[in-house]
This record gives C-alpha cells, sequence and structure tokens, in this order.
C-alpha cells in the first residue's frame, strides 16, 4: 500500500534534492538558505502590515463574485438560444447544481491546504507534482485568455465615444496596451486594495440594475416569461455554453489562500454569500427585463440589457449599465489577475516553477514578478483570434476542474488523516454523487467541443507536460533557483500520511 502510493505521489524525486550528498547538493541547499534568509528580512519589518492586509470576507465576495460573474452581462444569448423561461430556470437551478459542488470543494481544500497556489496544491498532494503542474497549466492559460478579453471590451465601450479606438490601428492597441499596464499596476499595489476595491466597483456596477428591477416590478407580466423562440429549434448548446461561461471559476479564489485571514472560517462564510449574491444578481435583472419589455427572444444580442433598462427607467439608466460593463471589466481583470498571479507564486513555493516567481515586493508584499508575467502573457494573448482559443480555454477548464473533483474524493478517501478545519458534512458515497452532477456538465462540455478545440487544447495540454519536463530538468541541472523548503515539508506530510494510511490497511 505505502509503495502503491509513493510511486503515484513520486515523493522520491523531491526527496533527491534534500539527500544528495555534499558535493553534489551543497548549491542548491546553499541557494535555497540565502533565499530564506532574505525572504525573512524582507518580510521581518513588513510582517505585521502584512497579517492586517489580509483578506476578509467582504472583500473576498466580490473578488470571487469577479471571478465568477461581474454581473448579468453576456447573459442575453441564454435568452436568445431558449428563451426567457429556460434562462430563468438556468440561472436559478444552475448556480446551486454547479456552483455549490464546487464551492463546498473549494472550501474544504482551501481550509485544509490553505497556502498560495491553490488547486495546483491539491492535485500536487493527492497525485503528485506532474498533476499539480498539469492542473495549474490548464487553469492558467484558461486564466490569462479570460483576463485578454476585459482591456478589448474596455476599448468596445471607448470606441463608442472615441471612434479612432473602434476600429483596428494604433489607437485601439495603444488603449489596450495602457489598459492591461494600468490595471496591472493596480493589482501591484496589493490584494487588500484590489479587494476593497472590488467592493466598491461591485456595488457601483450593481446598483444600476437594482434600480431596474425596483422600476420593473409595476410593469412585468408573467406571461412574457412564457414567449418561445420562432422560427427554429432551442439552441441548447449555446444555451448551456452561456451558462457555463457565466458561472464559472468558483475555485478561482483558492490560489490567494494564503492571503486570506483565518481561511478555515472565511472561505466557507465567503463562498455561500456569493453564490447567493451571484445567483440574484442573474436572476433578478433578467426577470425584471424579459418580464417588463415585449421584446422577442430574437432580439436578445449582447448589451440588450442596456436597452431594456433604457426602455424600463429611461436613458440614464441605460447609459448607468453601459458604465458598468466597463466597471465589471475592470473588476473583473483585477479579480483573475491576482488569481494568476498568486498561483504563479503557489508553484513557485512548491518547486514547480522557478523560485523568482515568488518574489515578493518590499514595499507592497505582492508578486510583482508573477503579476509582470501575467500581464506580459495576457498582451500575447489579447492579439490573437478568440474563437477557438476562447473555446479551448473552456475545455482546459473543464479538464482541470475534473482533476479537482478527483484530487478532492482521493484525498478524502487516501488521507482521512488530513486536518480539515471546515469539512463538508457528507460522507464520501454522497460527496461523489455531489461531483457527478457537475462532472456529467464538464464532460458534455468536453464532448461538444469541435475538432479545432480538441486540436488545440491537445497541443496546450502537450505544452503542459513539457513545461513540467522542463521545469524538472533545470531543478536537476539546477540551471535555475526552486524553492525545496516547502516541498520537503510536503514530502515529509505525504510520508507520514502513507505510513498512517498503510496502518490502516494493516488493520
Amino acid at each position: 500500500m505505502n509503495q502503491e502510493i509513493q510511486l503515484t505521489k513520486q515523493p522520491s524525486q523531491r526527496q533527491q534534492q534534500q539527500e544528495l550528498p555534499p558535493e553534489d547538493g551543497t548549491a542548491v541547499q546553499d541557494h535555497t538558505s540565502q533565499d530564506q534568509q532574505q525572504q525573512q528580512e524582507q518580510a521581518g519589518g513588513d510582517a505585521g502590515r502584512h497579517h492586517r492586509s489580509k483578506l476578509t470576507v467582504l472583500p473576498l465576495v466580490f473578488l470571487i463574485y469577479f471571478e465568477v460573474a461581474g454581473g448579468p452581462y453576456g447573459s442575453e444569448r441564454a435568452v436568445r438560444a431558449a428563451g426567457p423561461l429556460f434562462t430563468l430556470l438556468g440561472f436559478l437551478v444552475f448556480p446551486f447544481l454547479w456552483g455549490v459542488p464546487e464551492s463546498l470543494v473549494t472550501a474544504e481544500l482551501s481550509a485544509a491546504l490553505p497556502g498560495n497556489g491553490g488547486f495546483v496544491r491539491w492535485a500536487d498532494r493527492a497525485f503528485g507534482p506532474l498533476a499539480g503542474s498539469l492542473l495549474g497549466t490548464w487553469k492558467y492559460l484558461s486564466c490569462v485568455i479570460n483576463i485578454a478579453a476585459y482591456p478589448a471590451l474596455v476599448a468596445d465601450y471607448l470606441g463608442q465615444v472615441i471612434p479612432a479606438v473602434a476600429g483596428p490601428g494604433r489607437a485601439r492597441t495603444g488603449t489596450v496596451v495602457g489598459m492591461t499596464v494600468l490595471l496591472s499596476l493596480v493589482n501591484y499595489t496589493g490584494l487588500s486594495i484590489v479587494g476593497w476595491g472590488a467592493v466598491a466597483l461591485g456595488f457601483v456596477s450593481l446598483a444600476p440594475f437594482v434600480l431596474m428591477t425596483g422600476i420593473a416590478v409595476p410593469k412585468m407580466r408573467p406571461r412574457r416569461w412564457a414567449a418561445q423562440v420562432k422560427g427554429r429549434n432551442k439552441d441548447w448548446r449555446l444555451f448551456f455554453n452561456t451558462l457555463f461561461w457565466n458561472l464559472n471559476y468558483w475555485d478561482s479564489a483558492s490560489t490567494m489562500a494564503g492571503e486570506v485571514e483565518r481561511p478555515e472560517r472565511t472561505f466557507p462564510r465567503a463562498l455561500a454569500v456569493a453564490v447567493v449574491l451571484i445567483a440574484a444578481s442573474y436572476l433578478l435583472p433578467l426577470m425584471a427585463a424579459t418580464g417588463a419589455t415585449d421584446a422577442p427572444p430574437e432580439a436578445w444580442e449582447n448589451g440588450y440589457l442596456a436597452d431594456a433598462a433604457g426602455i424600463i427607467g429611461g436613458a440614464w439608466l441605460k447609459y448607468w449599465i453601459e458604465a458598468g460593463a466597463v466597471l465589471s471589466s475592470i473588476g473583473m481583470f483585477e479579480a483573475q489577475l491576482s488569481s494568476g498571479a498568486y498561483q504563479l507564486l503557489g508553484m513557485a513555493d512548491l518547486g514547480l516553477l522557478p523560485a523568482v516567481l515568488a518574489r515578493r515586493a518590499t514595499r507592497f508584499r505582492t508578486p510583482w514578478v508573477a503579476i509582470a508575467a501575467s500581464a506580459a502573457v495576457t498582451l500575447a494573448v489579447s492579439f490573437l483570434s478568440f474563437d477557438d482559443v476562447v473555446a479551448s480555454a473552456n475545455f482546459l477548464y473543464s479538464l482541470g476542474t475534473l482533476l479537482e473533483f478527483a484530487a478532492f474524493l482521493w484525498l478524502r478517501a487516501r488521507r482521512p488523516d488530513l486536518k480539515r478545519p471546515y469539512r463538508v458534512p457528507l460522507p464520501l458515497p454522497a460527496l461523489a454523487a455531489m461531483c457527478a452532477v457537475p462532472s456529467a456538465f464538464l464532460a458534455y462540455v468536453c464532448v461538444v467541443a469541435g475538432w479545432r478545440v480538441f486540436a488545440l487544447a491537445g497541443a496546450l495540454t502537450a505544452l503542459g507536460v513539457s513545461l513540467h519536463g522542463a521545469m524538472k530538468l533545470c531543478r536537476s541541472r539546477e540551471w535555475l533557483r526552486f524553492n525545496t523548503a516547502v516541498v520537503a515539508v510536503a514530502a515529509e506530510e505525504d510520508h507520514r500520511g502513507c505510513v498512517s494510511a498503510g496502518a490502516g490497511d494493516r488493520v
């Protein structure tokens, strides 16, 4: 039993660096001790401030909100695909069938393994470094592809006011680059600032939808919710893809678990509030817009919610919602850039990426190298064609989430000794059933993808495997510095877990 688990998790590869003879291993250990001493010296004067700046419940709620949704923008295509009634039912049921299981998994494992990196740590602890690295590659690529869309969206809205920005050219390119750099600098100033900024952006961008819903109440007619899509069959593929696109990334905040105050309490509370907030932020505006206007489903293109607000409340409300779309894009950029940067930091802490990505700014204690790297990748992706790339991002996200669920169930079954400050109060068979529903939907997303998506996702997966192999080579040849302290602790914990699991099997 112990041998099987050790082979699966491959702790021997990590321990080899700790057990090398002095003539081979001194350099690595010296680099590690120097890095640790430097980090301690830098962090010594800032430890209290860093503790005070950790995320509490409210900022974490709105970071999750912007990582998952950012408002009902983009939900219009669901009405066009299946009509108002199915859209309302979808946004009522889907956040709970999909969001609750993933939120519960995130809450338990973020409390049990609270370091930065989140889901990468879970896969690494369950299945070994290759699984952690591959999951990190899938989720990171999916994240930066999403991030790249937001500066372009801001440029689209600015193009309505400044014609030069509307079409391709230097003005638009400069706007996209300028927005990416500016928003990345905001991210550099600290996660606490990003978190409370997300709170402010959330209130301002949600306020017009609250007003629209209130104004629409006396104008709503339930019969309008039964309007049918005419002239064609319902487009279920578009409908489910729209739901999925608007309601995924519940686990993204886990990559910042090391920056959260008392994660064993904060994560479950924040995720519970976020599920309700996100479901309401879609359901109520859609109920108002479909119930108070006579527009057929065919009229529901992206941006129609602003037009509906103009019909219900006037031009001022329409302009507010359009401005809210810009603010929402900024909030989503900041939240998801933070998630991606802290994922890189966590992977560097685990020794999966070079230690340089774990460097923090002296003043703000933010992972400035990881932020700069994520911003550079985002800029590169922002000038690519998005059709197949975005579909591939959904595919990779689905694969990664399936691996997350597998890691969650594996750790429950094989590591019952793992300390879990928050524990989903269900036995293992019920947990498997809980994960089965979203897993079935994820499998559907993968199956309906076209051959181009399969090819591109396969190429990106091969890139992830090659990256892991390249990092192993760089580590063995000492071409780059890697963190070994956290790796040694994890290997020791895994060894103790294997011993206790083996003892339980013998009993």
